[in-house]
This record gives C-alpha cells, sequence and structure tokens, in this order.
C-alpha cells in the first residue's frame, strides 16, 4: 500500500451539506493543527469545533483497499444505496446520489455568477482557466 494509505483517514460529517467529507489523514491533522490555533476561552471558537468534530471516525483501508463507512455516518448523510465521491480539492465528498444530483441541479443555474464570483474577482488576472 502506499504511504497515504498506510496512514489511514478521517470521515466526518459536512460543515455545509448533507454528505460526508473523508480526509487524509495528513490533511486532517493539518486542519486539526490550525483548529489547535483558536482561542479556547472564545465560546464561539469551542461551539465551532465541537461541531466540526462531532461524529469523527478514524478509518483504515482493509486489506482489499475498502473502507467502511460508520452506520451512523450513512444516516448523517442519508445515503441510501448509491454514493458518489466528489473530490474537493484535497478532501473527498461522498454523497448519496440522488442528494449530489439535487445539489448540483440547485447550484446549476447560478453556476455562472458563482464562478464569476468565486473565481473572476481575485485580481490575477493572468489564470485563463476556462
Amino acid at each position: 500500500m502506499t504511504p497515504l494509505l498506510n496512514e489511514g483517514f478521517v470521515i466526518k460529517r459536512s460543515v455545509f451539506r448533507n454528505c460526508l467529507e473523508l480526509y487524509p489523514m495528513q490533511e486532517y491533522n493539518l486542519m486539526m493543527e490550525k483548529m489547535n490555533k483558536k482561542n479556547r476561552f472564545i465560546k464561539k471558537n469551542n461551539d465551532f469545533i465541537r461541531r466540526f468534530t462531532a461524529g469523527v471516525k478514524v478509518i483504515d483501508i482493509d486489506s482489499t483497499g475498502r473502507l467502511l463507512i460508520p452506520k451512523n455516518l450513512i444516516a448523517v448523510a442519508n445515503i441510501k444505496k448509491e454514493i458518489v465521491l466528489s473530490s474537493a480539492i484535497n478532501i473527498v465528498e461522498i454523497w448519496d446520489k440522488e442528494s449530489y444530483e439535487q445539489v448540483l441541479e440547485e447550484t446549476a443555474i447560478d453556476f455562472e455568477a458563482l464562478t464569476e464570483e468565486v473565481m473572476g474577482m481575485d485580481g490575477d488576472e493572468t489564470d485563463n482557466v476556462s
């Protein structure tokens, strides 16, 4: 197995949507380092950290290259039968297929404006991505 697979993964509920997020252990550790810098004497920081880490599970890849999603997290993401794995830069989102397609449909209407707002306003005129 590659080192990435040997290190394991963390799976957790998403902050914004009814899906799961799969972090390679290295990425999750970087996130926790960032969280650890938050002042824990500020209530909203504690509330955020508690919610962000709620239901976090460390998982390993088995000898056949599979990972098992804990049942409680399957329920959180409302996964019924088919799933979609969606790359989200440094993590993988795990969706119920119907939910994923519904979210894509909802966001398709405003995707042009969203693209311009997110990618077009950063002041870097040299990107030329299209």
